[in-house]
């Protein structure tokens, strides 16, 4: 009966797991995922309550949504990498 050979690699041997550990946000993304969501809402709120007759916002138009959507939209961006 023949003999088996001799294995020449070494066997392998998977890497030490890593810690499991989360790594926490930094402190102003809290602030500014909440300063996000309401200032969208209000610039909203306030170019319909007013109509567009704020100074800065009659020049928008109705581009005003895209800047008050685009805050919140922000927001909900910055929400997810909280931890």
């Amino acid at each position: 009966m023949p003999r088996s050979r001799v294995r020449k690699k070494t066997v392998y041997t998977p890497p030490p797991r890593k810690t499991a550990r989360r790594k926490a946000s930094p402190p102003w993304v809290g602030p500014a995922i909440v300063a996000c969501l309401v200032l969208g809402l209000a610039w909203i709120a306030v170019y319909y309550i007013t109509q567009g007759s704020v100074p800065g916002m009659s020049a928008l138009g109705a581009w005003n949504l895209v800047v008050g959507f685009g805050l919140i939209i922000a927001g909900v961006t910055l929400s997810t990498r909280w931890r």
